[in-house]
């Protein structure tokens, strides 16, 4: 019996010996910007966080960052809690005078389980925190206008779970007096959604959209220099 169960053992092990490596998820996707962040000459001036609205701004506008001084840490797909995950060695570890941040769309639209505005609430107060904690200045902005989601067209409240995540956001910032860029309230149509002349799909904007968003943006970054 003891010789079975040796053989038994010894197969089960060349077994495992045989699966190759598990490949671990880089969840918060601190990679992406890994190469960027070792090259970018420290301090910087300004650090846009965000999600797919911030990565395409990037690539969309490239000269509204490379001329003015402007990092862009944007990840398509991303929600609060990702983002801030990679606060450190995208934001922190920059060393700038001032970051920007941008979050929740993702977390209305549940690309990563369902969470609440109170909850991505919390997550953008944890990004405040760890930005003052480290002599970072704070922009705070809105939360961009969408009526609904292209790829989870289940979720029907989007415009006002985004108001009420709005609300929460603006109410903190005059509280702590951070400055507030309130996107929304620029852009938002009757719907509470992002109007065509503004975007192609109702939540990215275009070249147009974004232009409106850097003339909000810069009023405030001035204010803090």
């Amino acid at each position: 019996m003891k010789k079975r169960l040796l053989i038994f053992s010894a197969l089960c092990l060349m077994g495992t010996a045989s699966l190759p490596a598990q490949e671990l998820k880089d969840w918060a996707n601190f990679g992406k910007y890994a190469a960027e962040n070792q090259a970018v000459e420290k301090p910087v001036k300004v650090v846009f966080m965000g999600n797919s609205i911030t990565e395409n701004w990037r690539n969309i506008d490239p000269d509204f960052f490379t001329q003015n001084g402007y990092v862009g840490r944007g990840i398509s797909g991303q929600v609060s809690a990702q983002m801030l995950m990679r606060f450190r060695p995208d934001v922190i570890e920059l060393q700038p005078q001032i970051v920007v941040i941008l979050a929740g769309t993702n977390d209305v639209a549940h690309n990563d389980f369902a969470v609440t505005p109170q909850q991505t609430f919390g997550n953008i107060k944890s990004m405040v925190e760890l930005a003052e904690a480290n002599n970072i200045k704070v922009i705070l902005c809105s939360t961009m206008p969408a009526s609904s989601f292209g790829w989870h067209p289940d979720i029907k409240d989007a415009a006002q779970t985004i108001i009420e995540l709005n609300k929460q956001v603006k109410a903190y910032a005059e509280a702590k007096n951070i400055p507030y860029v309130d996107y929304h309230r620029a852009m938002a149509d009757e719907h509470g959604g992002l109007p065509k002349k503004y975007s192609d799909d109702g939540v990215h904007p275009t070249l147009e959209g974004y232009k409106i968003m850097e003339d909000l943006v810069q009023t405030a970054i001035r204010k803090l220099e």
